[in-house]
């Protein structure tokens, strides 16, 4: 009998549920495992997402085995030499400095929360709990 893979949301649907599902916050900072998601954000450090009515600026990095993100709600810019800068730095350092981070946060992580996607729900994790009306 085959077993039956459960198919993954897409990192990018999770960011999407979770901004959602908090009402659109003005910032947030989580992780989630590579493990549960498809990474199709691959390669974008430093980006713009729209979420509703709102714009994001994101800055994403994998720091195994976790994928990192920071979002903050501000206006739409040309993030592209930003994010250029930070694909460099981390391809100069080798991605160690990342690596250490994830590590890292097995240990310091201290809260999750669950975020419904189409295809499931998902854990993500914070080394703090959030609160979602705060502006910083």
């Amino acid at each position: 009998m085959p077993l039956i893979k459960r198919l993954k949301p897409a990192a990018s649907e999770v960011l999407t549920c979770y901004l959602k599902q908090c009402n659109e916050p003005h910032w947030t900072s989580y992780f989630v495992k590579y493990r549960d998601v498809v990474d199709d954000q691959r390669g974008m450090s430093n980006f713009n997402w729209k979420v509703g009515s709102s714009n994001y600026q994101i800055l994403r990095t994998g720091c195994y085995p976790y994928i990192k993100y920071h979002c903050s709600k501000y206006r739409h810019e040309d993030l592209t030499a930003s994010d250029r800068l930070m694909k460099f730095i981390k391809i100069f350092n080798l991605g160690i400095p990342a690596l250490m981070y994830g590590i890292a946060a097995i240990f310091l992580i201290t809260h999750k929360e669950n975020v419904v996607t189409s295809k499931g729900n998902v854990y993500i994790y914070f080394l703090l709990k959030e609160n979602k009306k705060s502006m910083f």
